[in-house]
């Protein structure tokens, strides 16, 4: 079958630079999509993407789909026929049905009896029949919020569109996307090669928009340059350039034509703190500051221009003259804020609704406190820091530098506490206590700062809760399972051992809601407990394991993690699968017969070889394990518990558990209570999957 190479290219007006590369990885695979739909086989597939267009490259594409056999199954020949042997109606109508006479028609025979039947080759689509439709529908599901209309056209697009081009090897596909007819010409740079680009074939697209129309149509390349020479140009300036990834995204779908302009601004604002002038560079005006070999900032910034001046100088004076205004407006506001200390804006947080059935910004402080101040005594940190970062927590929200840049929230805070002579640790908190702000994140380093994040995040998950804002679906406007993960994650990776359902009542009743105390508590446990579950499943811990620590119900996620940690030890042995199988056997057991079984074992009751054996190895081992479950060590524990692997399948080979003497049934079923009990201390074992190596 004959194939070709096929470009589809969307050329608009400025498309948004945030969503650029979404809307082009959404197309991509949206064609894709579509092709396969249609049975149009092809081989790989690449996206193109600038500020002015969305391109796909299809290579290997068939250009028809392939002949298929279809057979349609009619009525059964008794109701085919008469008694006459003359078609029926309903024969004549499914002969009508398939456009052809009844005599057409074939009989087919089944075990379940004889069918009228059709059958026929249909002819596969030309490839460039269906590719309109094909587009159409690719680019009808992009992920566009508002869609907007443009001109008299009824179209629909994210922006308007000036230009297509669907070339399907040398030719022209002759169909309409978006109003706009296409064809094969592209066009270039707005200011380098406004004129139009005709292409031959779609291999050649890239090459030739770049050499001819100054446009880089490859995303992924032109963003490597960008970065490259951002690099090369703050080595040249002495320095390293802070590249954000975001911002180098966002440059990236600024420009078609990228080059590198620095500049340099008054070495008074370096007295300003880093994250402000770094805020105010990239933020407002997308540039790249330098970093010298100290760490602190240089007084330059690289910025990346769309186009390749004659008069390179007038660019950069035009950058410096553009980034005045925004650090004065920065000095001016440091200079405000500092002006009076950080606990004089706490008035102010009353002022200020945190949400209208919780009150004010304020109360939610006060109830930070409250369970800030229990968390540092139950984690023996200092009890006064900790409350004094529970109370200066959100004043820096009502700075003029916070309200400016809205992400420097709780780094402002950090430096105005520092600037009031408050503790470092007090100050250290203040930045602290919003981390792990994403999946990845870093953790609050330090322990008042780990107590402050986690009062934070459990007050706002418990009264929540307490108002019915519960998530659903993909609705989580208050964030509530990144607050979970992150207060698990501060939990088990920062090493604090606190009940956390005793936690969770202790901060509920700083809540003033009518909502039930003890099942708002119930409700968050559980919520925290299976986001716990996704934590492990991000880190490839199978969900038997998990399950199999859940069923004891620790209360304690840090204790949950050395369980989980011990478990997936124990999957490594070999005796693992044995064992939880017998495991399960006991359990079924144990279930199936709910006597009173007694606490001791009755030496004088073993008869069997197996049994006495397995009592003397459970003895022994029992005997070196309990220490280790005193101090928590789970591993070992599970370690010393293999070793009974053999004792256990030597008696359920010879020894018969449910015997007619009912003392010595009673005995053995003590025997198998007993081993349960000892495994269950650290997991239920007898949920692991006994199939499958870890």
């Amino acid at each position: 079958m004959n194939k070709k190479d096929l470009l589809i290219e969307i050329g608009t007006e400025e498309l948004p630079p945030k969503a650029l590369k979404r809307l082009a990885t959404a197309f991509a695979e949206q064609l894709h999509a579509g092709l396969v739909k249609k049975d149009l086989n092809h081989g790989t597939y690449r996206w193109f993407a600038t500020p002015r267009r969305l391109a796909v490259v299809v290579n290997d594409l068939v250009t028809e789909q392939e002949d298929r056999q279809i057979q349609r199954r009619g009525p059964a020949l008794a109701a085919a026929y008469d008694k006459d042997g003359k078609p029926t109606k309903a024969a004549e109508g499914f002969a009508r049905s398939c456009g052809v006479a009844v005599d057409e028609l074939e009989q087919q025979e089944t075990d379940k009896g004889s069918w009228l039947s059709y059958r026929a080759t249909e002819t596969g689509s030309a490839c460039t029949d269906l590719l309109e439709e094909i587009i159409g529908t690719a680019l009808g599901r992009l992920p566009i919020p508002k869609r907007m209309r443009w001109g008299s056209g009824d179209a629909e697009f994210v922006r308007p569109v000036h230009w297509v081009v669907v070339l399907f090897g040398e030719d022209t596909v002759a169909c309409t996307v978006l109003d706009v007819q296409a064809g094969r010409s592209s066009y270039g740079h707005r200011f380098h090669h406004p004129q139009a680009i005709e292409l031959s074939s779609p291999l050649e697209y890239s090459g030739k928009l770049e050499k001819e129309g100054k446009v880089i149509v490859d995303y992924e390349q032109r963003q490597k340059r960008i970065r490259e020479a951002v690099l090369s140009c703050a080595k040249e300036k002495g320095g390293t350039a802070v590249i954000d990834p975001a911002l180098l995204e966002e440059v990236t779908a600024l420009v078609e034509w990228p080059a590198i302009i620095s500049g340099n601004f008054d070495k008074r604002f370096l007295e300003l703190p880093n994250e402000v002038l770094i805020a105010s560079m990239q933020e407002h005006q997308k540039y790249f500051p330098i970093k010298g070999d100290d760490g602190q900032l240089q007084a330059c910034f690289i910025t990346v221009a769309n186009i390749d001046s004659s008069a390179p100088a007038e660019i950069t004076k035009g950058n410096e003259r553009v980034i005045l205004p925004r650090l004065s407006d920065a000095a001016f506001f440091w200079q405000r804020d500092i002006a009076k200390s950080l606990v004089d804006y706490q008035a102010g947080l009353k002022e200020i609704v945190y949400q209208k059935k919780l009150g004010s910004l304020y109360d939610k402080s006060q109830r930070v406190m409250k369970i800030a101040a229990h968390l540092a005594d139950e984690l023996a940190v200092d009890r006064n820091k900790v409350q004094r970062a529970a109370a200066l927590a959100k004043c820096d929200l009502l700075s003029h530098m916070v309200a400016e840049f809205p992400e420097l929230q709780g780094t402002m805070g950090r430096y105005y506490a520092l600037n009031d002579g408050e503790d470092v640790d007090v100050a250290r908190a203040l930045e602290e206590q919003y981390l792990p702000r994403f999946a990845g994140d870093a953790l609050p380093g330090h322990a008042v700062g780990q107590v402050l994040a986690l009062a934070d995040k459990l007050d706002t998950l418990l009264a929540i809760f307490a108002i019915g804002q519960v998530p659903t679906g993909d609705k989580d406007p208050f964030a509530l399972r990144r607050a979970a993960i992150g207060c698990l994650r501060i939990i088990i990776e920062c090493e604090l051992d606190i009940d956390l359902l005793a936690c969770l009542h202790k901060a509920a009743k700083n809540i003033d809601t009518s909502a039930p105390v003890n099942k708002v508590v119930a409700s968050v446990f559980d919520f925290m407990m299976e986001r716990l579950r996704h934590y492990y499943v991000d880190i490839n811990i199978p969900n038997d394991i998990f399950e199999a620590v859940l069923a004891l119900g620790p209360l304690r996620p840090l204790d949950f993690h050395h369980r989980i940690q011990a478990v997936m030890n124990f999957t490594t042995l070999a005796e693992s699968e044995n064992l939880a199988a017998a495991n399960k056997r006991i359990k079924n057991i144990l279930k199936q017969n709910q006597l009173d079984i007694a606490s001791d074992i009755n030496t004088d009751l073993l008869l069997e070889p197996a049994e006495k054996l397995l009592v003397c190895a459970l003895n022994e081992i029992t005997n070196t394990v309990q220490p280790l479950l005193g101090n928590n060590d789970y591993a070992n524990t599970l370690i010393h518990l293999a070793q009974l692997r053999r004792p256990i399948d030597d008696f359920f080979d010879e020894v018969m558990v449910m015997c007619d003497d009912e003392a010595i049934k009673l005995n053995r079923l003590t025997l198998l209570n007993r081993i349960n009990a000892l495994f269950t201390a650290t997991a239920d074992i007898s949920k692991l999957q006994t199939n499958q190596k870890q």
